[in-house]
This record gives structure tokens, C-alpha cells and sequence, in this order.
């Protein structure tokens, strides 16, 4: 018996689409979790079972201030996506570190493990603003990357910076914000709006970790991870549906 298009798509949204997301701790906005951009590798990688992303970024992918590596948001991402998908084997690696440049981090792109990630995500131009870097040259890497990643069929989500009134006090941080959606724009591929997202919760009094205490800075700082990690986590799983629904 041939089953309609109609009950196939039905099925497969049904195999890899992702579970309607709980009302949580994070309260974020439901249209920031929306991908505008499918990500078609990492829905077959769903779909077969096994996904492998590289988190490439500055300092703020180790989760400085936490309490550790574990309660940084690669790892909560990685095991928000467990949840959600029991039985998908995750497996989330992480290079970045103080300092480094959308420069630096193609190095670490070029070097990707084999096999390679199948999933991409890139946070960049915190130092570029913090340094007041030409944005031209940041736009430039971001494109010889995300580039560099399409030819060798990696899917990629860009992440941007994180909020803060210090650094929004202390440099021009929209341009550098404009190029990244720019970028993501002109690759096709989803943007995930950190910034918003921060700003957000700094603005509702749920996490502000510049207005936070000293003593529950830790706390707040854990808090932040797990929120950013659920966040991302809705947003790869609805570019993975998107995906299916684009599938020729």
C-alpha cells in the first residue's frame, strides 16, 4: 500500500520534529526560539540517530563564573537535546576560549575532528566589539567560514553577543550585531539572538548577572547556562522540522 505524501511528511515530523516545549524557568519569547533557516544535515543526523555539534567561540562557551564545565550552556545544551529526544546519541564538543577572534575560530573550524560535526555553532563578535575591530574584517571571516562549512556540508547557527550595559556602555556593539544577522541572512542559516534573549531576562529581573549579589553570582551564572542551553536547544529542533518541510 502507498502511504500519501501527505501521512509521510506526517510521520517524520512526528519521528524528529521537536516535543512542544515546556513552560519552564526561562521565559523566553516564543519568536525568538522560531528558526528562520532550516538545518538539513543536522535533521538527517536526527533523524538517524546520532548528532555531533562543535561549539567554536570566545570565552563565554566555557561558562566563566559557573560552577563548572557542566553547567556551561554547550553542556546543558547538550543535555536539554537528550531530553527532548530520548535515545538521539548527542555529542557536544567545545573549542574557544579569552580572546579569540572570528580569525582565530576559523582555525579551530579547519581543524574540525573527523568525521566532522554535523552542526556548527559559532559565537562571534564579542572581541571584535570589546576591541572596536573594522567590521568589514569581521564580516569577511564570517562569510569565509560559514563559506568554508557549506562546502564541506556542516549546518551552522550563529550565535551573538552576550548582553551587557558595561560593554553596551563601553562600545558600539549594534554594528557588529548587524553584521552577524547580515551574515546569517546571506548563508541561510539561523541566527541565535543571545543578546535579545539576555536582555530579556536582565529586564524581568530573572537572570541579571551584573545586578546580582556577589554571593549568587554562581548561582545566577548556572541559571544562565541552563536557560541559554533550553533556549538553543528549541531553536535547532524547530530549523530541524523546518527542514522536513523544505525536503524536496
Amino acid at each position: 500500500m502507498r502511504i500519501p505524501c501527505a501521512a509521510l511528511l506526517g510521520l517524520l515530523l512526528l519521528t524528529v520534529a521537536p516535543s512542544p516545549v515546556q513552560a519552564g524557568p526561562c521565559d523566553a519569547p516564543a519568536e525568538w526560539l522560531d528558526s528562520d533557516a532550516p538545518l538539513p544535515i543536522t535533521a538527517e543526523a536526527v533523524r538517524e540517530g546520532a548528532l555531533r555539534i562543535l561549539v567554536v567561540g570566545s570565552a563565554s562557551v566555557l561558562g566563566p563564573g559557573s560552577s563548572g564545565p557542566a553547567a556551561a550552556w554547550p553542556a546543558r545544551l547538550e543535555a536539554r537535546l537528550r531530553a527532548l529526544r530520548p535515545g538521539l546519541g548527542v555529542e557536544v564538543t567545545v573549542r574557544g576560549g579569552r580572546g579569540l577572534t572570528a580569525a582565530d575560530m576559523l582555525t579551530l573550524l579547519d581543524a574540525a575532528a573527523n568525521p566532522p560535526p554535523h552542526l556548527v555553532i559559532w559565537q562571534a563578535g564579542t572581541v571584535e566589539a570589546a576591541r572596536g575591530v573594522d567590521t568589514d574584517w569581521l564580516a569577511t571571516r564570517l562569510d569565509a567560514g560559514l563559506t568554508k562549512l557549506g562546502e564541506r556540508g556542516i549546518d551552522a547557527v550563529l550565535m551573538d553577543q552576550q548582553f551587557s550595559r558595561f560593554m553596551r556602555a563601553n562600545a558600539d556593539i549594534e554594528p557588529y550585531r548587524a553584521v552577524l544577522r547580515i551574515a546569517a541572512a546571506t548563508h541561510g542559516v539561523p541566527l541565535f539572538n543571545r543578546y535579545e534573549l539576555m536582555q530579556h531576562w536582565a529586564d524581568n529581573e530573572s537572570i541579571d548577572l551584573e545586578r546580582t549579589p556577589r554571593e549568587g553570582r554562581v548561582a545566577a551564572a548556572d541559571r544562565l547556562g541552563e536557560c541559554l542551553g533550553q533556549s538553543l536547544a528549541a531553536l535547532i529542533l524547530d530549523a530541524v522540522a523546518d527542514a522536513l518541510v523544505t525536503r524536496p
